[in-house]
């Protein structure tokens, strides 16, 4: 009868404490069926995707950034740190046991005033155990469980930032060296037009404007140079720090026009929520914060502890040593608090609402990055290819106007218009190339770079 009123008891606590309340229904995730841009079958993601550029020089770049960089050894400090607090927590269900053996020596006198000496000593074994009727603490470890599984995929999404920094950089670096080649062609050929421009007009067969005019075309050319080696300085000390370098010189693989254009990433939406870091990362932070709920609201429920001891006394005051021990348990159950614990459980529900938001945002900027990703590959190949078209056309008019011009038949504005519009369709052309190139960057980052939850379970082992 009295376990069965204690049993009673216990579940009646626990029906005061009420169902777990429910993530709002506004958190809830619904895939699209399929992305907004189409660009027909494609194929799957290699985990070492950056080598489909097929240059070795960037290979090599990313295995520095993956072995030096700063952001990528923060994030690993970061999952030792919770993996031990995953073990700490785990530890709790643990019984705890202890062990001493405090040591006495006294001079003291006797009534009849003879000194007396006593050394004594009482070695002891102590075991406590909380029953974890409730499950707070199976709850608190499977909690911070979950929240060593997120680290470990953030620490897995810096690493795909960093390979998507460095793929990036270099293409970057790559147009901006083919921007200052366009550059330093484009003024030799200012040069040679300025040069003719010079002779005929101190021969007087033109007028001192089209010489002004030329000179205006060369001096504004002749700026294009140390501004496109600037921007390869600052590029190149960008990328010293992603590899964790101090600035200085990277070195070139392929040209920009030779780098390999990657096969389109297949899979749908709903795969994407499986197939990126920082989205597992976000799930596993929402089961933390569900857990670490259910471990508060455990809380409001009683708690019973079993200790017990067991040891000896030895004393020189004794002829033998005497075995001691107690046993004991004991009940805790909080009957008022003034609404601590209540309100430890409610700001465990805000916390545990706030991760699911925080999820739900995470996946809707996944869908946007790749739907922008697939957009990028379509919409900057085909401006591309229209630019190329352009600069064939301008290089062609080009042409056409300098035999006009040495003929005599056209003035040499004809000639600078095209000379200016073949320059920045060249430098168009160029910025083209490269932004197609960063797209199928951006859209294997995504789409996860080949990373799956796979990874996370094969670093715990």
């Amino acid at each position: 009868m009295r376990s069965a009123g204690l049993l009673a008891a216990f579940l009646l606590l626990t029906g005061c404490v009420g169902p777990r309340p429910a993530i709002p229904v506004q958190a809830a995730i619904v895939a699209p069926p399929v992305w907004r841009t189409a660009l027909g079958p494609g194929a799957p993601i290699r985990a070492d995707w950056w080598q489909v550029f097929g240059d070795p020089v960037l290979a090599r770049l990313v295995e520095r950034a993956l072995a030096n960089s700063p952001d990528l050894g923060s994030a690993a400090a970061r999952v030792e740190e919770a993996r031990a607090l995953a073990r700490l927590a785990r530890a709790q269900l643990s019984p705890l046991a202890t062990a001493g053996a405090p040591l006495s020596d006294g001079r003291a006198l006797n009534p009849f005033g003879v000194p007396t000496t006593n050394f004594g000593a009482q070695p002891a074994l102590q075991v406590s155990y909380d029953l974890d009727l409730f499950g707070r603490l199976r709850d608190a470890s499977a909690a911070a469980r979950a929240q060593a599984l997120a680290s470990d995929a953030s620490r897995d999404a810096v690493r795909l930032g960093i390979v998507a920094g460095v793929a990036s950089g270099y293409v970057t670096l790559r147009a901006l060296d083919l921007r200052l080649t366009v550059a330093r062609e484009t003024l030799a050929a200012r040069a040679e037009g300025l040069r003719i421009a010079r002779r005929r007009a101190e021969t007087g067969y033109t007028s001192n404007l089209e010489l002004r005019q030329a000179e205006a075309e060369y001096r504004a050319t002749e700026q294009l140079v140390p501004q496109a080696q600037l921007a390869i300085s600052r590029q190149e000390n960008a990328l010293s720090l992603l590899v964790g370098d101090t600035p200085g010189a990277i070195p070139r693989g392929l040209a920009l026009d030779a780098l390999t254009t990657p096969p389109v990433p297949d899979g749908l939406p709903a795969d994407l929520l499986r197939r990126r870091p920082d989205l597992f990362s976000a799930e596993q932070a929402l089961v933390a914060a569900d857990r670490s709920l259910d471990s508060a609201r455990a809380a409001l429920l009683p708690n019973l502890a079993l200790t017990g001891s067991a040891g000896l006394v030895l004393s020189t005051a004794l002829s033998n040593p005497v075995g001691v021990f107690s046993l004991g348990a004991s009940v805790l159950s909080p009957l008022f608090d003034g609404g601590r614990l209540r309100a430890q459980a409610d700001a465990s529900v805000g916390r545990r609402d706030q991760a699911g938001f925080a999820y739900r945002r995470a996946a809707l900027v996944a869908f946007r990055e790749v739907d922008d990703g697939l957009a990028g590959v379509l919409r900057s190949g085909e401006q591309a290819i229209a630019l190329a078209r352009q600069r064939d056309a301008l290089a062609g008019a080009l042409r056409n106007a300098s035999n006009r011009y040495r003929a005599g038949y056209s003035a040499y504005l004809d000639q600078l218009d095209a000379q200016r519009g073949l320059l920045q369709a060249e430098l168009a052309l160029v910025q083209a190339r490269a932004d197609r190139l960063n797209a199928y960057v951006s859209l294997y980052q995504a789409l996860g770079g080949g990373w799956s939850p796979a990874d996370v379970d094969a670093t715990r082992r």
